[in-house]
Formats: C-alpha cells, structure tokens, sequence
C-alpha cells in the first residue's frame, strides 16, 4: 500500500481514506499491511531512485482507521527521502502505537533489534507475534536500498539478506507468541511464480517456527498454501495502488498451539477477490470474474509446489 496519485488527496481525510477497501480489513482480529512509502517530514529524494514514494504521518492514522493492527515498514521506500526523514518516521510510529485504536509498525527502527522487534497482538485466544524484514536483492549501484539496512548502532530497516538475525527472532517470538506471522518483502519484480531465494528461506522460516510467511515486492499475485506445518503466500501484491491489477485480502484462521497440537496451524484461507480501479483502491470483483480469480489463485499454487 501507498498513498500515490489518486490516493495522496485521499490522505485530507484518514478516516475515511481508505474506507471503501477497508471492510475485510476490518474484519480480520489482526490485519497485517506492507506499507511501502516513506512516512514523515523532512529529508529529500534518495538519489539515483527512479521511484521515491512520500506520504506524511496521516498515512498511519488512514491505516489505523481503515483497521489495520500492524504495518510493515521493512521494503525498498521506507527510506525513499534518506534517513535523515527517518527520526519523524519512528516519532510517528510511536504516536500511531499509543493511538485510539493502535497501529504498530513493525521492520524500521533506530538499530537492528529494534527494527526486527515483533509486534504483539492480543486476540483472546492467542498472542500473534508480526515480525517482518526486507530480503530484496538490490543493486547498490542502482537503488540505494542495500544501503539502508539497521545495524546495532544504525538505524533503517530490518535487512535479511543473511536471514541469521531474522531466524534467530522468529524463533524468540516463538517462545512468546501462540502465533508467529513473518512478512517478507521479497522476489522479482513482475513475476508470479516465487523464486528459488523464495522458497528456500519460506522452508527455513517454518522450520524455525514461523506459523504464517507472507510477502510482497513483485507487485503482482504469487501462490499461497501450506508449507509443511506452516502456511505460506509468496505475494499478496498491490491493494491501495497507483497502477490498476488484480487484488485482493488474503484472510487465515489460525487454531493456536492446545492439548491437540505443539504448534498453530491455519484451518481455513479464503480470498476477498478484487481489483484496484483508477482511484488506487480495492474494489470487489463481481459475476465471472470471481470464477477466473480462483482460477488464477489454482495456477498461482500450482507454479509455487504448495497445496491448500
């Protein structure tokens, strides 16, 4: 999600910015968004960018609003108007978390534990933990990205191109956590079957206790279904964009650990099929378009070797 074109004007009123998309949103105990833009005051363009995205802090109120529980900020433009943006970005984060209702932003901070910090949401029934970091593989020449990972005295974005930190956190948030959610900003842009990077770090982030792995980046639909005793959709794609596609809200009903079971397991998945129109939102989809959305999901699962 951004707030680009048609949706920068929405941001006059968070409120109800996002409010027609926001229904299955708002249904969900814990929704979980990829917030790709830069948010706050300050800093200027990234050089040698070739798209630098910039929303102020009524991006995170709109999400908020719109239902979201958990932002993530661990992709290539958080950090779109440098760091030196980045010290609003986290008062921001820090407003939105301690807001009516809350939103956490999870992936960016002032140093690498923080950025890889999980936020934990209370469901009732279970603690869901939602860590998130960015496993894109740049060109530093080209996109300054590579550039912005958090360090131990550095801040920026939680990086895992070596993914021991990443592993390392999911399996603490294990620990704590009925339910552990990992979110990825990750594969090649544009394409729908996920790459191998992909399903290999998927199968080592099960392992180590991630319940649910879910990602973003090529900005377009990739396979979802089960890995083993974990759940995983490659790519959720665009949802409140500047460019029209075909969408959607990927929603999961996880049973947490119990007498029957050591470890969560999602029983049910089911997709709010729709399509961004030429104001950036979601819209359902209608009639035969439904058929061919679940069609195209089949062929998505097919091409990722998971099964639902």
């Amino acid at each position: 999600m951004h707030f680009e074109g048609a949706l920068a004007q929405r941001l006059r009123e968070p409120a109800t910015a996002l409010a027609p998309a926001a229904g299955p949103l708002r249904r969900a105990d814990v929704a979980v968004v990829n917030l790709e833009t830069s948010v706050g005051t300050g800093g200027r363009p990234e050089p040698g960018k070739r798209f630098t995205f910039s929303a102020g802090p009524a991006a995170l109120d709109a999400l908020a609003a719109a239902g979201v529980d958990v932002a993530v900020m661990a992709n290539n433009h958080a950090l779109d108007f440098g760091r030196d943006r980045l010290p609003s970005t986290l008062r921001a984060a820090r407003q939105a978390a301690s807001a009516d209702p809350p939103l956490a932003v999870v992936g960016i901070g002032r140093n690498a534990a923080e950025a890889f910090r999980p936020a934990l949401s209370e469901t009732g029934s279970a603690t869901v933990a939602t860590l998130a970091a960015s496993v894109a593989d740049q060109d530093p020449t080209a996109d300054p990205t590579s550039r912005w990972a958090a360090g131990d005295h550095r801040s920026g974005i939680a990086d895992a191109m070596d993914p021991a930190r990443l592993l390392a956190a999911v399996r603490h948030a294990d620990r704590d956590a009925g339910v552990v959610v990992t979110y990825l900003h990750w594969g090649i842009q544009g394409e729908s079957c996920p790459s191998a990077q992909q399903r290999t770090l998927a199968s080592r982030l099960v392992e180590a206790g991630a319940d649910v792995v879910v990602g973003a980046h090529a900005h377009v639909l990739q396979g979802d279904g089960r890995l083993g005793p974990g759940y995983v959709a490659y790519g959720l794609g665009n949802f409140a964009w500047y460019s029209p596609g075909r969408t959607g809200v990927l929603t999961l009903t996880v049973r947490p650990p119990g007498p029957e079971a050591d470890r969560a397991r999602v029983v049910r998945s089911s997709w709010w099929p729709a399509a961004i129109g030429v104001d950036g939102l979601a819209a359902p989809l209608r009639g035969p378009a439904v058929a061919e959305f679940a069609a195209d999901l089949s062929s998505l699962r097919a091409c990722a070797g998971l099964r639902r």
